[in-house]
């Protein structure tokens, strides 16, 4: 992917919790569909190779909850993590994570993933298919600005992190926010 291309049309499966279902367990299935998550909005999304990984858990995740008041300042409606893990994993590790700001989308089936070019192969780890690492700004469903490790590939021997990294994406966005003001 790169700037100037729509992001794929997709349904994401979500649990969403609904106090109406009652008992221990008060979720219910939600669909969710790319325009649900960034129609009308200009919003970050970060995508990483698994729920409750060291990376994406110690760094990734938290970098981005922590600085989510920044992003607004910058003009982003919203923060969006993905990973292809269904909504069950999701919802628990942003639970554990004690996220309140970042919403989670669970790719579980890795077809936006895939279709975002983005899929590979982490059998080298026991994860299966995953998603490289990569964060964007979108604006209406639209790339604004793309961030992707280097080494894109299968197997890949190390998890590369930096290119999209809270602090790369803020960097972005200030240097866009001081060019629109000149």
């Amino acid at each position: 992917m790169k700037a100037g291309q729509t992001l794929p049309k997709i349904t994401f499966r979500t649990r969403v919790r609904d106090e109406a279902v009652g008992g221990p367990n008060p979720f219910r299935w939600q669909d969710m569909t790319t325009d649900d998550y960034f129609k009308g909005k200009r919003v970050v999304l970060f995508s990483l190779p698994g729920a409750f990984t060291p990376t994406c858990s110690t760094y990734q995740l938290p970098g981005f909850e922590n600085n989510f008041a920044t992003f607004k300042d910058l003009g982003i409606d919203e923060i969006y993590c993905m990973s292809v893990n269904d909504s069950f994993v999701m919802n628990q590790w942003a639970k554990a994570q004690g996220i309140e700001n970042v919403k989670v989308i669970p790719d579980g089936s890795g077809e936006f993933t895939r279709r975002m070019g983005m899929l590979v192969a982490k059998d080298n780890l026991g994860f299966g298919m995953r998603s490289w690492r990569y964060a964007a700004v979108v604006n209406d469903g639209v790339i604004e600005a793309w961030f992707e490790e280097p080494g894109l590939c299968d197997n890949h021997g190390e998890d590369p992190y930096g290119e999209s990294s809270p602090e790369t994406v803020m960097k972005y966005l200030e240097e866009a926010k001081a060019t629109a003001a000149a």
